[in-house]
């Protein structure tokens, strides 16, 4: 299913539609509201007088949108005023039979007149002119292609914003990533520095007892497992997965959650490899906007 651009899956849209019926104006009114869920669900809440409403909004909702937890809510609007009283000659006759069984019982007369008998419940009641359920159906399915059409702009204009702090994210992680991969060399070569200045101290100035072989055999070891190239590589693949993705025209929502726990394991392992300082507040500040990342792509279509 194409969609024109990034899309959130949070919105609302509503729309109302009205038309001629039997002198008076059936009114449609329906709105539409979506939030975050994994998959698409769908909740249609429709008058009873049209039971094949229901699954017509609900396929409708599926080829416009692709996740999201959406409820679609459909009135009938027909005034009062349209109404046309009748009497419920079954509910007046059981009464009466009722108030004649009474009285007999008694050995009373009943003493209501007609407007007593036209006020008790149930006998007069209010006839709407009958709906056209063809008529009523497409009206009601317009309203709705309308309020999803609301929906839609609504999401995307929030995507749009979500795609520009999703990209503003991914470029500072980008950014420290090159920072970290420019400091690697220098920080190993201070480690080992570092280790050549503790066994130099533990041996008591030596040198003799100091092996160049026993060095460099050390300095491999250390190099190895501060070596963060390939997980360099594999973050700067996912960025730039994640711009393509971004500019993709397809709903790119999960591929993207699943990319950002990519990202968040890379930048994991190269804080766990690394013991200079600086990298490891590089890795702090990658990990904060990793942290954004999860959370914004949460909301994405």
């Amino acid at each position: 299913m194409p969609v024109r651009t990034l899309r959130s899956m949070t919105g609302f849209g509503a729309a109302r539609r009205e038309v001629d019926l039997a002198g008076q104006r059936l009114g449609v009114s329906v709105e539409v509201r979506s939030v975050n869920h994994r998959y698409l669900q769908i909740k249609v809440r429709a008058p009873a007088e049209l039971p094949d409403l229901e699954a017509a909004v609900e396929a409708l909702c599926r080829e416009r949108l692709e996740r999201g937890a959406v409820q679609v809510a459909v009135r009938l609007e027909l005034p009062a005023a349209g109404h046309s009283p009748s009497i419920d000659w079954v509910v007046l006759e059981r009464y009466r039979a009722l108030a004649s069984e009474a009285a007999e019982r008694l050995g009373i007369a009943p003493e209501l007149d007609l407007d007593d008998w036209l006020s008790l419940p149930g006998v007069l009641r209010a006839t709407a002119p009958a709906l056209d359920p063809a008529q009523s159906l497409e009206l009601c399915l317009a309203a709705a292609r309308a309020a999803l059409d609301e929906l839609v702009a609504m999401r995307e204009r929030e995507g749009a914003a979500l795609k520009s702090d999703l990209e503003r994210h991914a470029a500072a992680l980008a950014k420290l990533a090159g920072r970290i991969e420019r400091r690697s060399p220098q920080a190993v070569k201070a480690q080992f520095k570092a280790l050549e200045q503790r066994l130099t101290a533990l041996l008591g100035r030596r040198e003799k007892d100091l092996a160049p072989a026993d060095l460099a055999r050390e300095l491999a070891l250390l190099a190895d497992k501060s070596d963060v190239a390939e997980e360099l590589a594999r973050l700067s693949s996912h960025l730039e997965q994640l711009g393509g993705f971004l500019a993709s025209k397809q709903p790119v929502g999960r591929a993207l959650d699943f990319l950002v726990q990519e990202l968040n394991r890379e930048v994991n392992t190269i804080g766990s490899k690394c013991a200079d300082a600086k990298i490891a507040a590089w890795v702090i500040e990658a990990k904060t906007h990793v942290e954004r990342l999860r959370e914004q792509v949460q909301n994405v279509e």
